[in-house]
């Protein structure tokens, strides 16, 4: 029994580490895609680029009397309209049965999200500025010192995002050209000031609030998610519900658990205090509407379970057992309101 529960454990820290592969690849892949021409709209020549060719819509032939209408219309239709609604599908589809999981494993504003959450609650042991209260967690002793490396983070972050999402609409080799020798025109720099304060401050201030309210990739997903009483979700034991009173980040000894960082150090929390979008994974699915998958709930019960010897109460359910979690779910809050 114990080397089943730590072993499992052990997969769910692999999951993290996986999650952080991702993420970064795919960071990488962001800042690095107009360069290499994989996915950008040039300003200058008003010529889409996909996957390192030009992406032509034959507009252009058809101005020029190259095609006639009939050829153009064809090509505006299998070049433009058929890969969008394609697209559209296979991302809903997806979403409608695993939920935001593209915010939670791809997603580079995610990535920074996580990041500053981090840098701030070691500044102040909280994971918003709004926070009322702090959220202890495991071998973090918040100091005014992280400060200064949270505010110039915030400020980076802008940074990049701006120049980034400039070189998608304008040849990134002339922009950072231009940047380094500090000939930049005066549209591009006021798009860059503009954008890195707007971005800057959303960072600092609203971050969670973007990601849960202000972003429609992440709505969308979340609706089509909430349709499917299929879809994946964080299912919690509740028969075990006494297990999460003992579900601290330290052991008996005082010892930190293995894989356990960043955990709560108060009874009952540690799910709660590492949820990134600040859920209480325990709550039923409407209550989790912009849960992006990530898995850390998942793996601070696994390691707070584990080292009492017991199984996780919170794990992922899908397909006919995700169906009966939502049901016994709906049941339950019938039941509250009578």
């Amino acid at each position: 029994m114990k080397a089943d529960v730590g072993a499992q454990a052990s997969s769910t820290a692999r999951l993290q580490a996986w999650r952080r592969r991702t993420q970064g690849g795919f960071f990488l892949l962001f800042l690095l895609a107009p360069a290499l021409n994989l996915l950008r709209f040039d300003l200058h020549e008003a010529q889409l680029w996909f996957l390192g060719m030009r992406w032509s819509l034959g507009i252009d032939a058809l101005a020029r009397g190259e095609v006639s209408a009939t050829q153009a219309g064809i090509t505006l239709l299998l070049r433009a309209f058929v890969p969008a609604v394609l697209f559209i599908v296979v991302f809903l589809g997806i979403a409608y049965r695993y939920g935001r999981i593209y915010c939670g494993w791809l997603c580079p504003h995610f990535s920074a999200v996580e990041t500053l959450n981090t840098l701030l609650h070691r500044a102040c042991g909280k994971l918003s500025l709004w926070d009322k209260a702090t959220t202890p967690r495991a071998g973090v002793d918040p100091s005014p010192r992280w400060w200064p490396l949270f505010a110039l983070s915030c400020l980076t972050m802008g940074f990049v995002w701006a120049i980034t999402l400039l070189t998608y609409l304008l040849p990134p080799a002339e922009i950072w050209g231009r940047l380094l020798q500090g000939t930049l025109t005066p549209g591009p720099t006021r798009f860059l000031l503009v954008a890195t304060l707007l971005f800057t401050l959303e960072f600092a201030f609203a971050r969670h609030l973007f990601c849960r309210f202000g972003c429609a990739v992440g709505l969308f997903q979340s609706l089509a998610w909430m349709a499917n009483p299929r879809g994946m979700v964080v299912a919690f034991t509740r028969e075990r519900a006494r297990d999460c009173k003992t579900c601290r980040h330290e052991t008996a000894e005082g010892k930190a658990l293995p894989g356990a960082a960043a955990l709560t150090a108060l009874p009952g929390n540690a799910c709660d205090a590492v949820c990134p979008m600040r859920l209480h994974p325990r709550n039923i699915k409407r209550l989790m509407f912009s849960c992006v998958q990530c898995g850390q709930c998942l793996t601070a019960c696994d390691a707070t379970q584990s080292a009492q010897h017991r199984s996780p109460t919170l794990q992922w359910e899908i397909g006919e057992a995700a169906l009966r979690e939502t049901l016994r779910q709906r049941r339950e809050e019938l039941q509250d309101k009578r």
